[in-house]
């Protein structure tokens, strides 16, 4: 009976699509694990060139080769602009790879993750050591399974970071709700003064129109609202992030002001995420600045929602 290593090279293959016209191809090493929750499908998977990783409903979520540049651009442009951000707050985040991240600020007093999947939780913890590196077990992190939605409805607690490691916005997913002006405003009300909130935002590249969306979405709500992305080797793309903020500007900070707070707040090293890296994600090229700018793109409702075109 051929293994799976040589079935990889003879042509087991995991496609994933980019759009409903582009997919990208990866040779699988190993299946760790595959089945269905309540919620999605789930898969451990081990590539040949980015090694293992979680996938869900068929979408790369992280792998082990690059998650730490996706998760640090996702968690320390907020943490960094807040002076000092004690009570956070992480809708979805199922590896456990950004509660990892925020646990590394010495400020933080609870982390509150809510995530609706439990499995993919158990999964993780399993099969995904690297990516968590024991932040389920860190005593400053409480773990909420339920809806995220239906947390920041239900909740009266108030945080200075609101991260939103969500699944993209697929029509039928789990999670299209959580992109829209009703649930930002929800969330712009869970935030204390001083609060900013991070959002994953989908591809700059095969989902522009989503990505301005969601920014356009995030701006009707925040006085402050900035874009920002960085290229992902696992995705095949560049990816977006969307930071909305009551009063404080990322933007606003200098290299050097950003590698003396990396310094005085964070224990152990980053990766990737530092001042020169925080200036050039912010520095998004001319069309897609103009896209952000375009009028004719309406912020998503919860009646007229945005979906990733795959």
């Amino acid at each position: 009976m051929m293994s799976l290593e040589d079935m990889s090279r003879e042509g087991t293959w995991f496609i994933e699509f980019n759009t409903p016209f582009s997919y990208h191809i990866r040779g699988i090493k190993r299946v760790l694990y595959n089945g269905v929750t309540k919620y999605q499908r789930v898969a451990i998977v081990e590539f040949e060139d980015l090694g293992k990783a979680l996938v869900l409903d068929g979408k790369t979520q992280s792998t082990v080769y690059d998650e730490f540049i996706y998760h640090e651009s996702l968690v320390h442009p907020a943490m960094i602009a807040h002076p000092n951000p004690r009570r956070v707050l992480i809708l979805g985040g199922g590896e456990g790879a950004t509660a990892r991240e925020v646990l590394k600020h010495r400020s933080v007093e609870e982390v509150v993750m809510v995530d609706i999947d439990d499995d993919v939780i158990k999964i993780s913890r399993d099969y995904l050591p690297e990516m968590h590196q024991g932040a389920f077990d860190n005593p400053k992190l409480r773990l909420i399974i339920g809806d995220g939605r239906k947390f920041i409805e239900e909740s009266k607690d108030k945080f200075d970071i609101i991260i939103l490691d969500l699944t993209d916005p697929l029509e039928g997913g789990p999670s299209y709700l959580l992109y829209t002006v009703e649930f930002y405003t929800m969330i712009k009300d869970r935030l204390n003064d001083n609060g900013l909130m991070v959002t994953q935002a989908t591809s700059t590249f095969y989902a522009l129109y989503t990505f301005a969306a969601i920014y356009r979405t995030v701006a009707s709500v925040f006085p402050v609202a900035r874009a920002y992305h960085t290229y992902v080797p696992s995705f095949d793309s560049t990816w977006g992030f969307v930071i909305g903020s009551k009063r404080l500007d990322p933007v606003s900070l200098t290299p050097e002001e950003i590698d003396s707070r990396i310094k005085n707040r964070i224990n152990g090293e980053l990766r990737y995420y530092e001042g020169d890296i925080h200036r050039v994600l912010f520095t998004l090229p001319r069309h897609i600045r103009a896209l952000l700018e375009n009028k004719s793109i309406k912020p998503a409702t919860d009646k007229n929602p945005t979906f990733l075109p795959a």
